[in-house]
């Protein structure tokens, strides 16, 4: 057997396969026979859709059962093992993980365990350390911050203090009897003492005596600003607990883990006894890790806006540089804010978006620049930090609970108060649109306008704005009159106001290049009332055009005039059609995906222009192109034996199939959406292309993290020249949604790749990558990474420079153990006569060994055969060259024996 053959068995071991999961950090540590702790990432993902379907408190109770339950079922094999090696190890409910600590020994024995997805190291949290700040001047007794939101109007005019809703915090921990805290802990006893089981939870183990307690000073100051009495607290009314899930200035994952599950559940000071009847409305969480998305903590926010309980974030302190938004405040799920001083300024060390699939984060700003409060040794000290906004958010929560309480619960309805009554702040510096951007999210915060709002009888107004028939996106909405509020129309021309307080209205619409749109409207209670704005142009003209590429109308095509609103998008003939005033512009081409290269072109509008372009074609390194397919969606009829999450099986093909210029007869499939040609690591976390980590020598159908349920499936099937691939109605790991994907190849190296039942976010290719790849990564073409491109429907082919044939060469030889069979010759393709680029052969048909490549048509070329030993020794075959004239088209095959 070669070398080559070893290595891929190799490949196909298990224990192989179980070291991809294993994170280098954790190999690392466990070098020398050291022991380490590190965290299983298990594959299973219990549905919490039932919590929302039951009321009131109850949800909380459905979450605890069905999440245990999940957790049971999904870690019971792991725990067998773990408990039958005597190791050190604790189970979470709430995520499906469970942390070890082993050597080596135990780190591959888990590995190779097939439910587990992954191995993390135990790396904690750095809690994001707030400065000092100076003391502002307070007014009327009430600190700067607690006022500039409007807290105080909604104490009097409301009579809403926060009375009626448990705040919580995960943080450094809380004196419970500061002067400004004592009253409000739920804790407190009507007898002046204290009973802390259900109210206080310390997973870290160091407040001694089991009474809470803060040795870091961070979890004190976020709480007196949520509930503080003395005018430091937003809703100085409300009841508050806490949970210590951070030891001082870091947070322990396990810490953060147990602490995300005593919110759903209070358990007594020793985890035990849980009440999910007693969990908190509204959790305040100050801490983050780096910036973008990492979804460790997701299936804790999962679990919390199940069961009903608001999760309020900071968004981080790594501004001012875009996309430093820090995780879990980057999670579509959470509400972030961000951080303004006294001025209204965004603070610079404040993070900015974008957040999770490119969505706006922070939602909104607040107060977070010398901010005062409480901290332990009865004190108070101003501080500055997002750490010190987002409690002006969760407790903004608790002031509309209060005054609204058919809202508690309603998280959905609740961040569309928040988000309609913030303020806007136009800053597009990051991303976003003047109402909705990445440095403000959708305003600064604005307490007494969203508790007037939640309290006051609404409607909802939404429509689609139209210009000659034509959907525009970018355009705003304003409404004024019982309340004002502005949005911008998404680009299919679509507006909604989702909650505006009943009375008369008034509409305007106002776009570049056309007239102002006005109307009265009034909004009833319950009303949802529906306007289309039609804006009629000026004097303008008309620019039109088709755009091509590759002798073809492209569809979906942005075309924009550069520095206006203006942005259209190409129909399916490949036409595009916009107004703009007369004058000179610049016209930007952009196409969906990676197919065809953008364009910008110069021109003067002073009537009707006509402006047709064909875009030009990319080519990777090796020739490869794709365009838009012709060829419709096939499924599959015969289905593989392969389920679940992160599996390969190895198929195969039922004829060769020429890849990068290679003839393959076997292809291995991962349930991730990516068919190989070579042993293929079940790796989820997708790469760009070409990229020379594993894995490599692929077509990435859709490179995502799938999974294969009971109702999915991958299937096959094959005519005398196409062979499909499809994977059926597979589900998104950690995510709501499925999509179904045709691949069809074809034996000259072309494939297309077709999508249809797309649902959920995801589908549309945010976490994907889609391309083709060659054997080393160092050439390949991708369609898309990490981007909205692909709709139910899309088509892409892909296809080898056509002015290349395939040459299969196959030789028989016989080896002993280590030597390696190539073919080299005059052709750089086949190494130029040099022995150290010659071109293996695969011994998987021993004693014959193949391979393949792509060389010119109708080309003179001479070859031989040659085995080299492990030790470098060269051994050519004898006799002459061997001579061929390629065809002009078709395929090369030779059947040789080594001489």
């Amino acid at each position: 057997m070669s070398a080559a053959a070893a290595d891929a068995k190799a490949a196909a071991d298990p224990r192989a396969a179980a070291d991809v999961k294993i994170d280098a950090a954790v190999t690392t540590a466990v070098q020398g026979g050291k022991e380490t702790s590190f965290w299983v990432l298990l594959r299973g993902d219990t549905d919490l859709t039932p919590a929302t379907k039951v009321t009131g408190k109850a949800r909380a109770a459905v979450v605890l059962q069905t999440a245990r339950d999940g957790a049971t079922r999904d870690q019971r094999g792991l725990k067998q093992l773990l408990t039958s090696r005597k190791a050190d190890f604790d189970t979470y409910w709430i995520a499906n993980t469970v942390r070890v600590t082993g050597d080596a020994g135990l780190l591959a024995e888990v590995a190779a365990r097939p439910e587990v997805k992954a191995v993390l190291p135990d790396t904690p949290i750095t809690l994001p350390a707030p400065t000092a700040g100076a003391v502002q001047a307070a007014v009327d007794a009430v600190e700067w911050n607690v006022d500039r939101i409007g807290a105080p109007r909604v104490w009097t005019d409301q009579g809403a203090r926060g009375q009626g809703v448990v705040i919580a915090n995960i943080d450094t921990g809380v004196q419970f009897d500061h002067p400004a805290l004592a009253a409000n802990y739920r804790g407190r006893q009507a007898d002046g003492t204290f009973a802390h089981d259900h109210n206080w939870y310390d997973p870290t183990g160091l407040c001694t005596g089991g009474a809470p307690c803060d040795n870091n000073g961070h979890g004190t100051h976020t709480m007196g600003t949520m509930a503080g009495t003395g005018g430091i607290g937003v809703a100085p009314g409300a009841t508050w607990i806490a949970a210590k899930g951070c030891e001082t200035n870091s947070c322990s994952v396990g810490a953060l883990l147990a602490a995300g599950q005593w919110i759903v559940a209070p358990t007594d000071r020793d985890g035990r006894n849980p009440r999910p009847d007693l969990a908190p409305d509204v959790v305040n969480n100050s801490w983050g890790g780096g910036a973008g998305f990492d979804p460790w903590y997701s299936d804790v926010i999962r679990s919390w806006v199940a069961a009903g309980i608001f999760p309020a974030f900071s968004n981080g302190n790594a501004g001012p540089g875009c996309n430093t938004s820090g995780t879990p405040g980057s999670y579509t799920d959470t509400y972030a804010s961000g951080a303004t001083d006294v001025n209204d300024a965004i603070a610079p060390f404040s993070s900015r978006g974008t957040g999770q699939d490119g969505g706006v984060k922070p939602d909104l700003t607040a107060p977070g620049v010398d901010v005062r409060s409480s901290v332990p040794g009865d004190g108070y000290a101003a501080y500055s930090g997002t750490s010190m906004a987002s409690p002006h958010t969760a407790a903004t929560v608790a002031l509309i609970w209060s005054a609204a309480p058919a809202l508690r619960r309603d998280i959905t309805a609740t961040r569309t108060i928040l988000d309609e009554t913030a303020i806007d702040t136009n800053d597009t510096a990051c991303g976003g649109t003047a109402t909705d951007n990445n440095v403000y999210g959708q305003g600064r915060l604005d307490a007494y306008a969203a508790v007037r709002l939640a309290v006051r009888p609404s409607g909802s107004l939404s429509g689609i704005v139209r210009a000659d028939g034509v959907p525009l996106g970018g355009v705003p909405v304003e409404v004024t009159g019982t309340a004002s509020r502005t949005v911008t129309t998404a680009a299919d021309g679509a507006y909604r106001f989702g909650r505006l307080p009943a009375g008369a209205y008034r509409i305007r619409v106002a776009s570049f290049g056309y007239g102002t749109f006005e109307t009265d409207v009034t909004i009833t209670a319950g009303d949802a009332l529906t306007v289309d704005p039609v804006l009629t142009g000026g004097p303008s003209g008309i620019v039109s055009g088709l755009i091509s590429g590759a002798e073809s109308p492209l569809s979906g095509v942005t075309v924009a005039l550069t520095g206006t609103p203006v942005t259209v998008t190409t129909g399916t003939d490949g036409r595009f059609r916009l107004a703009a005033p007369n004058g000179a512009y610049e016209l930007t081409i952009r196409p969906t995906g990676g197919c065809f290269a953008a364009e910008t072109r110069s021109l003067t509008v002073s009537g009707d222009v006509t402006v047709d372009v064909a875009l030009r074609q990319i080519i990777d390194g090796y020739g490869y192109r794709c365009t838009p397919a012709a060829e419709e969606y096939r499924p599959g009829t015969d289905r593989l034996a392969i389920t679940g999450d992160d599996a390969v099986t190895e198929i195969a093909l039922p004829f060769p199939v020429t890849h990068y210029g290679v003839a393959r007869t076997r292809a291995w499939i991962s349930t991730n959406g990516v068919l190989g040609f070579g042993p293929v690591s079940a790796v989820y976390q997708n790469t760009t292309l070409p990229d020379g980590a594993e894995p490599n020598d692929a077509l990435y159908a859709f490179w995502d993290d799938l999974a294969v349920d009971e109702q999915a499936g991958i299937y096959t099937a094959s005519t005398a020249d196409t062979f499909v691939v499809e994977w059926r109605d597979v589900r998104f790991f950690g995510y709501a949604g499925r999509i179904s994907i045709s691949v069809i190849l074809h034996p000259d190296g072309t494939v297309t790749y077709r999508y249809r039942g797309l649902s959920g976010d995801r589908a549309a290719g945010v976490g994907a990558t889609i391309g083709v790849e060659n054997t080393t990564g160092t050439a390949g073409l991708a369609y898309s990474v990490n981007t909205a491109s692909v709709t139910d429907g899309l088509g892409v082919t892909f296809r080898p420079d056509p002015d290349r044939i395939a040459a299969t060469f196959n030789v028989t030889a016989e080896t002993w153990w280590g030597q390696q069979v190539y073919v080299v010759g005059n052709r750089p393709e086949l190494g130029g006569w040099d022995p150290a680029r010659a071109v293996a052969l695969d011994p998987g048909g021993y004693p014959v060994w193949s391979g393949g490549l792509s060389l010119p048509p109708n080309t003179a070329v001479e070859f031989k055969y040659l085995k080299k030993d492990p030790d470098g020794t060269v051994t050519w075959e004898q006799g002459d060259n061997r001579t061929t004239i390629t065809p002009p088209t078709g395929r090369y095959v030779t059947h040789d024996t080594f001489r």
